[in-house]
């Protein structure tokens, strides 16, 4: 256990960055498959609503720190790159 103020306060702000950086991670995997499920079932119209949240919303995870900027640019690169092929 921690003896000190400092240490015991590290330890309450990583459980509070755990649980925020958790809720990013789930939201942005549900994003990416609400995306991904559009392009299979082949309903461009549907992907392409779905790609403009998951692109705003990626990038907004990049400015929380939540995501590094180049791996955001990969995945909507994907992304857009998947959609279009449909």
């Amino acid at each position: 256990m921690a003896n000190h103020k400092s240490s015991i306060k590290r330890i309450r702000q990583t459980i509070v960055r755990t649980e925020r950086n958790r809720f990013y991670r789930t939201r942005l995997k549900n994003i990416v498959k609400a995306v991904r499920s559009a392009i299979e079932a082949g309903n461009k119209e549907e992907a392409q609503a779905a790609f403009q949240i998951a692109n705003k919303q990626i990038h907004k995870f990049v400015s929380k720190g939540i995501l590094k900027k180049e791996t955001a640019a990969r995945k909507v690169s994907r992304l857009h790159r998947a959609v279009n092929a449909i």
